[in-house]
Order: structure tokens, then sequence, then C-alpha cells
């Protein structure tokens, strides 16, 4: 039976992936901060196939990671599979949002990543086996404009799992960096941005999306059993990605097209809160 431990288990592609060991008879430990949505997750898995137990956990903090570890070994005396994949999403230009904003991103997105996998090595190393899959995003890999503080962590995520990869192989460890694009979860409902358009991108975005968290998961899955250094699970991602390597100009020339885009649409929003700003001047003159 598989012990695998995945953070922000409570909803979302968290879920999904604790669903997708569940029907392989799998052991979870739910690991998340919402302990209401984690319990109706332990529930779905029981009834999927699985068994499992719930821990309230903040991954910014390193000591509720080494009290996670302490009751892993106290249950499982070992572990499978680490999922890191409690995230949250900003999106803002490099000039604008509240700077307190990179702090939190920057805790959650990549510093809990890192402690996830910093908490467990050791005991995958002592084990000779075991699997870490890091959530990263698309993102860390395209990096569009207006997202750079979500970029960026995602981008130090891929990194730290490239870097990881090879430096835990010679263990019998697998580290794979999950890339999804943007895909119908819940990720934008705590989103941070001074932007007001930007939510409804994307929540468009979203819900134009092919996949779903249970294709991510599926995903994910095949990927840990392959050892996939990165998992691009979406075609159009892959043929971005591909862009990107291999034909840079085509690909320098649709980001910069974007960033026109987003440069005309601020402007429009600046004239108009402008021309607004002048008609409540003028009729209060009147």
């Amino acid at each position: 039976m598989k012990k695998v431990l995945i953070t922000g288990a409570a909803s979302g592609l968290g879920r999904a992936m604790a669903l997708r060991y569940a029907r392989e008879g799998a052991h979870i430990c739910i690991a998340d901060i919402n302990m209401e949505g984690a319990a109706e997750t332990l529930s779905m898995v029981e009834n999927a196939g699985g068994k499992g137990w719930i821990h309230e956990l903040d991954v910014r903090s390193e000591e509720a990671w080494n009290q996670l570890h302490r009751e892993v070994v106290s249950r499982w005396n070992g572990i499978d599979i680490v999922i890191n994949n409690a995230g949250v999403a900003t999106g803002d230009r490099i000039e604008d949002g509240d700077w307190a904003w990179w702090d939190w991103i920057i805790d959650i997105n990549l510093k809990g990543v890192a402690l996830g996998c910093r908490t467990f090595t050791p005991m995958m190393k002592q084990q000779g086996h075991g699997a870490f899959v890091n959530v990263a995003s698309l993102a860390g890999l395209l990096k569009a404009p207006s997202m750079s503080s979500y970029n960026a962590t995602k981008a130090a995520v891929v990194a730290l799992s490239e870097t990881m990869h090879f430096e835990l192989m010679p263990y019998g460890i697998g580290v794979t960096a999950l890339c999804p694009g943007f895909f119908r979860t819940n990720l934008n409902h705590g989103m941070k941005t001074s932007d007001p358009d930007m939510l409804k991108f994307v929540d468009k975005v979203f819900e134009a999306s092919a996949l779903d968290a249970d294709d991510i998961a599926e995903a994910a899955y095949k990927a840990v059993l392959k050892n996939e250094k990165i998992c691009n699970p979406h075609p159009a991602g892959r043929r971005a990605y591909f862009f990107k390597k291999y034909v840079p100009f085509l690909f320098n020339k649709g980001m910069l097209k974007m960033a026109e885009g987003l440069k005309k649409r601020e402007q429009q929003r600046k004239s108009f809160a402008t021309g607004d700003s002048q008609s409540v001047m003028g009729n209060g003159k009147a």
C-alpha cells in the first residue's frame, strides 16, 4: 500500500490527486490548513477505496513540518510520495500590488515546497526510495507578462525540482515538477491582485480550459511512474514551450503582442479613471 502525503489536499488539484491515489488503494495524509475541506477529502478518499488521515499544516512553518514528520514516523514509519501542492496566486505588474504580497507568495509557493522537500528527503534517503511531486506551473516555464511574483515562485519551484531530480536520483528518489497551464480549479478564489480585470481574465481562461483537476492528477500520477523531470500536461502548453525553446522569435513575438495589449488596456483604464474624476469634479463645481 503506497503511503502518500499531499499538501493543499482539502480541495482542487490536491483533492483530485488524493482521489487518484485512493483508487489504487493508497494510504493518504491529507495535509491542509482547511480542516473542514480536509475532512471532506478524507471521506471521498475512503469512498474511492483508499485510507487516510488529516493533518493541519501551515506549509510556511518549519515546526509544523517537523510535527508532521513525527506523525508520519508514528503512523507509517516511512513514506513513498510527497506531493507539495499547496499554493496561492497573485497577478500584477512589477510596480503594482502590495509589496507584502511578495513575502506571502514566496513563503507559500516556494519556501513551503522547499520545506516539504527538506523535511522528508532524509527519510527517503534512509529508505532508498521515494518520490516528490512539486507543483509548479506552466507560468514557471513561459513567464507571461503581468504575473511577476507568481511567475518568479513557480520558476523557482521548477529550478528546485530540476536540481533535486539529479541530486537525489543516486539515492533512488524521483522528483517531478508538475507544470500545468490554466485548468478548472479554485486557485483564483484567493488570488491577490490590484488589477480589476485580472480575476475576470483568469475566470474566463479557467472556464475555457479543456482539462480539469482530474486530468492533471492523472498526468501527475503517470509522471511519477516514469520519474519525469518535468510534467507539462496541457497540449497547448507543450506547444508553447516547444516554440520558446526552438522557435524563440515566434514565441517572443507572441509575448510582446500580449504585453502591448496589456499596455493598451492599462492606458484605457487610466484614461477612463482620469475622465471620470474630472467629470466628478466638474459636477461638483456646478
